[in-house]
């Protein structure tokens, strides 16, 4: 059937047509613009049943005969183009379309054909195919503008296609198309939080001043991702390159720099731009200023200049908040100032700030440094008394604590409290329990430990050497030569003292096979074949201290 046969039957194509054009579940998007002087024309209501006869004849009348591509010849036009490729209502029938007008009807696209394909691919995720429509688009002769190349580059961005993306900002950086800052912007947050931060720094080269003018925005974005994997020099000179393209560093800007300085342990540095904030009539340094100066000499054990830094906060009228009075509690524990630490928790109450986890976990910390258990059990109680849940560094350093002074029943009720909990543990919390037992003798509370433990976590290194020697030390070879091979079947390397100790104690028992199997598993490791290598005189030299019960 040809086009102009239909034409003959207008009024059943219009009953019909509806029906026989296919309803795909992909829709097109992108239509944000009003079209009317803007774009194409909105069709006439008296011309809508050709833009369904044409469709209705695409789609099951392929190829269309000369007679037909005739009549769309002198019949098309742009906006009833646009038209059909909108009803046809599915991307791919709309660029078949698209490329059948373009290479046989010799028709004029409008942009707002371009626009709706490229959006539509997009959307459906389909970013080859919407750059193939944009191809078409500068081949025939149309720019895209700064709303449709910002889409493009946003949507480039969020699906990790971000060399077609900088491909897309090449091929129009000659165009004189000016790209949105803010599409700009977000293409560089979605580079630097995907890591690709050396890409996104040569994207903001390549297309500075040529396709966008920068904002603070644009330097934040690029000074946080530097300062994050610690390249703060080269931070510094976009901070400082700043002023140059009108643009004023804001607070988050310096923020930015002085933490990555004090990260970095240039301190002196960071301390200086907070004077430098405070003399200046752009912005006011926070309580995250303060804090991050704060904190890095708390990292270095400055605390005298810490605490200078407090009392000037408050006297500039700054509220501290908990992170600052964590960090000062947590430096003057690790300074072993408790006394200071103490008061600091004391003063938090009048500030507002109440204490959390890392509060009284740094607290808990600080007395066992010192040695004061005893103290610091009182700040576990008190965790409880206020409902704050430990996490997996106050067990740690409580459970290791009480592992020091030999308290080994009391650190085992902890590591029952642990697995009573929702928390995620770690070998190096079972670990000092699992010691002091083996230590202790008691070989069979050890093993139930590490039965639990395997429930949560894998034993590391340090288990299985604990383990090994414990047995050893109570003459059970055949356990120890099974833990042994366990850890090296889970691809966990025995260190030297390990297998010196083992095969000391397997010569010690009366096991030289063993023992030569032991070294000869041992030697193959290129780490250990240098300290493990043994000959027949071997066992009469190696540990002799290990003693193994009879």
């Amino acid at each position: 059937m040809t086009l102009f046969s239909l034409t003959n039957r207008l009024s059943r194509v219009r009953a019909a047509s509806k029906a026989f054009i296919p309803r795909c579940r992909v829709q097109f998007h992108g239509l944000s613009h009003q079209q009317g002087d803007k774009g194409a024309k909105a069709i006439q209501r008296q011309e809508s049943w050709f833009v369904k006869v044409v469709c209705t004849l695409f789609v099951y009348s392929q190829p269309l005969d000369d007679s037909s591509l005739g009549y769309l010849i002198k019949n098309l036009t742009p906006s009833t183009e646009f038209e059909i490729v909108k009803w046809l209502n599915n991307p791919a029938y709309g660029l078949k379309f698209f490329e059948l007008s373009r290479e046989n009807l010799d028709i004029t696209h409008s942009f707002w054909t371009y626009n709706l394909l490229i959006r539509s691919f997009c959307h459906m995720g389909l970013h080859g195919s919407a750059k193939l429509v944009f191809d078409y688009m500068k081949i025939d002769g149309h720019l895209p503008d700064s709303t449709l190349l910002g889409f493009m580059i946003s949507a480039f961005g969020r699906a990790g296609e971000f060399d077609l993306a900088r491909k897309l900002l090449a091929e129009v950086r000659s165009d004189d198309v000016m790209v949105t800052v803010f599409a700009l912007n977000n293409l560089l947050n979605m580079m630097v939080k995907q890591n690709k931060l050396e890409e996104a720094v040569r994207l903001y080269k390549e297309n500075i001043e040529s396709n966008f003018k920068p904002d603070t925005w644009t330097f934040n974005i690029l000074i946080q991702g530097l300062c994050r994997v610690g390249k703060v020099n080269q931070a510094f000179e976009l901070f400082n390159d700043m002023r140059s393209f009108g643009c004023f560093p804001d607070i988050v800007s310096y923020n930015t720099i002085i933490n990555g300085l004090c990260k970095g342990n240039e301190v002196d540095r960071g301390r200086s731009l907070l004077k430098e904030i405070r003399l200046s009539d752009d912005c006011l340094p926070n309580v995250v200023t303060y804090t991050s100066v704060i904190s890095g000499y708390c990292k270095l054990g400055k605390m005298k200049e810490a605490s200078a830094l407090f009392s000037e906060m408050i006297n500039s009228g700054t509220v501290p908040g908990v992170v600052t009075f964590n960090v000062l509690i947590d430096g003057f524990g690790k300074a072993g100032d408790m006394l200071s630490a103490k008061s600091m928790y004391e003063k938090m109450d009048s500030f507002g700030c109440s204490a959390d986890v890392v509060t009284l976990t740094s607290l808990i910390n600080g007395y066992c440094r010192i040695g004061d258990v005893n103290q610091s059990l009182q700040f576990w109680s008190a965790m409880k008394v206020r409902n704050i849940c430990p996490n997996v560094y106050t067990f740690a350093i409580t459970i290791n604590a009480l592992c020091k002074e030999n308290r080994i029943h009391e650190a085992r009720e902890v590591l029952r409290e642990l697995q009573c909990r929702n928390i995620v543990p770690k070998p190096f919390i079972f670990n000092p329990v699992i010691d002091g037992f083996c230590k202790a003798g008691n070989l069979d509370e050890a093993n139930r430990i590490v039965a639990e433990m395997e429930k949560k976590c894998e034993p590391d290194k340090v288990t299985f050497t604990i383990l090994i020697i414990g047995h050893c030390m109570k003459g059970r070879m055949l356990e120890a030569i099974n833990i042994f091979d366990k850890m090296l079947s889970v691809g966990c390397t025995p260190d030297g003292v390990t297998v010196h100790s083992l095969i000391s104690c397997l010569f010690k028992a009366g096991m030289p096979n063993e023992a030569f199997r032991v070294s000869t598993i041992a030697s193959l490791d290129t780490k250990l074949a240098s300290s493990t290598s043994v000959d027949n005189n071997a066992h009469l030299r190696i540990n002799r201290d290990v003693f193994v019960d009879a």
